[in-house]
């Protein structure tokens, strides 16, 4: 299952042991910049400006940006769960309940990148509903600087259903990539009903990252997301 695969890619076997689910969700990015407080960041301190534009990009965003945000969210698990459509379920201070669709639950920078959830001050959460298993074939794919301990430079996590040469249906999830688990739903729209080829996975792969921006540091990302989303579709395509 694409979560499982998420889960086991992330972080080291210790870390993993002690994380909760929440705190992965939660947890704030990675942009060097963010945890240098001689640096000027949005994310830290509102209204400062954003010393990662012009500076060292390689780790940043390509898609889902803004002129004060180009931090990535470095969650795996939150990419799979994005894929599967989980449901992030809360409790506020006065008791009440709410269920929180994922892909409602995080907020693309724009001018308030400091505000990364939609989660109220005092909110918790309970607990994370996945719906029921979904048919066709699961896989999660990392790309990193090292096999194990390291963000994600790409990750992609796919689910396609198929009937003889026919795709069904497809799922598709980046990390690595964005402020938040980044749904490619223009990709997915390539490939539904589509005959499985390489032009295909190459037409989704180019659907994907429609738009995206690189800041110098970060441009090899934009080729190696598209090699990865489709050599993660070819691979689960034949599989399926």
């Amino acid at each position: 299952m694409a979560c499982s695969r998420a889960l086991l890619a992330g972080a080291s076997g210790q870390l993993r042991n002690k994380a909760t689910t929440a705190g992965n969700l939660l947890q704030r990015t990675r942009c060097p910049y963010f945890y240098d407080t001689n640096q000027p960041c949005n994310k830290r301190q509102p209204g400062s400006g954003c010393a990662a534009i012009g500076g060292f990009s390689r780790q940043h965003a390509v898609v889902g940006v803004s002129e004060a945000c180009i931090a990535m969210h470095p969650s795996d698990m939150a990419v799979a769960m994005r894929a599967l459509d989980a449901t992030v379920e809360t409790v506020r201070p006065d008791g009440s309940v709410r269920s929180i669709p994922i892909a409602e639950f995080y907020r693309l920078p724009g001018d308030t990148p400091h505000i990364e959830t939609v989660l109220e001050p005092g909110e918790l959460i309970t607990a994370v509903t996945l719906p029921k298993p979904l048919g066709g074939k699961h896989v999660y794919r990392k790309v990193r600087d090292r096999a194990s301990y390291a963000f994600a430079l790409v990750s992609v996590a796919a689910i396609v259903e198929k009937a003889g040469n026919h795709i069904l249906s497809a799922r598709i999830a980046m990390g690595g990539v964005a402020a938040k688990p980044w749904r490619a739903a223009e990709a997915e729209r390539a490939l539904a009903d589509a005959i499985a080829s390489d032009r295909a996975y190459t037409d989704a792969a180019e659907a994907a990252l429609a738009g995206a921006q690189g800041r110098g540091g970060n441009d090899f990302k934009i080729p190696l997301a598209k090699r990865t989303v489709r050599h993660t579709l070819a691979a689960v395509v034949e599989r399926v």
